[in-house]
């Protein structure tokens, strides 16, 4: 579950803990994990984990969830948005945006707007989902249902997933503004998504997003002094002023060496405002 695709989430001010709109957003966001795992588990799902996965990952509200949930929290965390898949059947992506770049898409970025300008996984530029899709897909586990921006509905998920089940929560007009359905339109669409996904899957019409191993792993970081500690990663290659290049032995080591990278461009900008 991320925030920047959910309905109505347009503004700075619903994503971050102190803002004046993020109550409304959490509210939003739990109702539409809720109408999910309530469909699933009508569907015959048993069990449900729930990995929130936006900004320090404690955005939903947990009173809310039913007894047969699992919710994960926190972060950092190993694997960040999707740790705690390995086990599971399927997996369902809430709230996803576009990736970096990407024009008239709300929130364009790639899992950390301030640091990553683009990453590529054997010369695909990969969006959130792209990314955390190919994830899923080293444990087999299919994504049957997207639900978030239209854009990125329209371009990475059908294009790499055509089989799944696709929602779009908001089409937008700017970064900062978009047009989206009634929530209780969206909620009703979610469940008969959920119930067509579910089907498609029981009936052999999905399969897992697969990345051919080993990865070669391309970081384009949003400035060069960045890129000048990204570089001090073991065996990474310096490609240009803000990119390095470095090879990973399948998705789930790239995944790590990602994240480690992220949070030493983080380091970057900490020491500088000092």
């Amino acid at each position: 579950m991320d925030l920047e695709g959910m309905p109505f989430v347009v503004s700075l001010e619903h994503l971050v803990e102190k803002g004046t709109l993020y109550k409304e957003a959490r509210k939003i966001a739990t109702e539409i994990t809720l109408t999910v795992v309530e469909a699933l588990h009508n569907a015959g799902f048993g069990e449900i984990v729930i990995a929130d996965s936006h900004g320090p990952m404690v955005n939903l509200l947990p009173e809310k969830l039913p007894e047969y949930t699992y919710l994960v929290r926190g972060y950092p965390r190993p694997m960040a948005m999707v740790v705690g898949a390995e086990k599971c059947d399927v997996a369902l992506f809430l709230g996803y945006h576009a990736k970096a770049g990407t024009p008239y898409a709300i929130f364009d970025h790639t899992y950390s707007g301030a640091n990553v300008g683009k990453l590529e996984l054997n010369g695909i530029e990969v969006s959130e989902f792209l990314l955390n899709g190919y994830a899923v897909g080293h444990y087999d586990i299919p994504v049957i249902l997207v639900g978030g921006d239209k854009k990125l509905l329209e371009e990475d998920v059908k294009r790499f997933t055509p089989w799944a089940e696709r929602v779009t929560f908001k089409k937008a007009f700017s970064r900062y503004s978009a047009i989206s359905p009634s929530l209780r339109r969206t909620k009703k669409d979610l469940e008969n998504a959920v119930f067509k996904a579910v089907e498609r899957y029981k009936n052999g019409g999905t399969k897992p997003l697969k990345l051919e191993y080993p990865v070669k792993v391309r970081l384009t970081y949003n400035n060069s002094g960045m890129a000048d500690v990204g570089e001090l990663l073991p065996d990474a290659r310096r490609i240009d002023g803000k990119t390095i290049e470095f090879e990973a032995k399948d998705i789930i080591e790239a995944y790590k060496a990602f994240q480690l990278l992220v949070f030493a461009a983080t380091g970057v900008t900490s020491i500088l405002r000092r």
